[in-house]
């Protein structure tokens, strides 16, 4: 088929808020952390229900709501952004080469190479590609990396080469 050609991005380099909606949207489908969430929230809930009929004291629920503030703080904000920071990786200009037999990433220093079985599923973000290789590692590749109809054919080659 003509998409499993390969094709090659433009150059592209990571845009900071970008990144961190990516990161929040990484945390956010984990499975662990929906948990965690859902419990969580429905914790404040019985927490203000109990409040609400007297049940427990006004510390008893600010305590609840401190942990449910920090908690969303720590998943939505601080998490993302320290990974951002910490990470070199998204200082860099790069490009990516979807080819037939394999993923490659390049920048000025030189380039990796990942064959697609390397990859165990992929997912989509408004502005990233997803390629994970477990739950926890992956490489994000920005949409607008391929103009036009070209992020089409990314996105075709990336169904087509990394199974679920």
């Amino acid at each position: 088929m003509w998409y499993l050609c390969g094709m090659t991005s433009d150059l592209f380099t990571y845009n900071k808020g970008k990144v961190i909606q990516a990161l929040r949207y990484h945390f956010i489908t984990r499975k662990e952390i929906k948990i965690m969430m859902i419990l969580i929230n429905v914790f404040a809930i019985v927490s203000a229900a109990l409040f609400f009929f007297k049940k427990i004291s006004p510390v008893s629920f600010l305590l609840s709501s401190f942990l449910w503030f920090t908690l969303m703080i720590a998943f939505w904000f601080l998490l993302p952004i320290f990974i951002y920071k910490k990470s070199n990786t998204f200082k860099d200009k790069f490009k990516a080469i979807l080819s037939n037999e394999d993923f490659v990433i390049e920048n000025e220093r030189g380039s990796r190479r990942w064959p697609w079985s390397a990859f165990s599923s992929t997912m989509e973000s408004p502005h990233f590609f997803h390629l994970y290789f477990d739950t926890r590692s992956f490489f994000i590749v920005p949409k607008d990396a391929f103009p036009g109809e070209n992020v089409q054919a990314a996105r075709k080659i990336l169904k087509a080469k990394i199974h679920k």
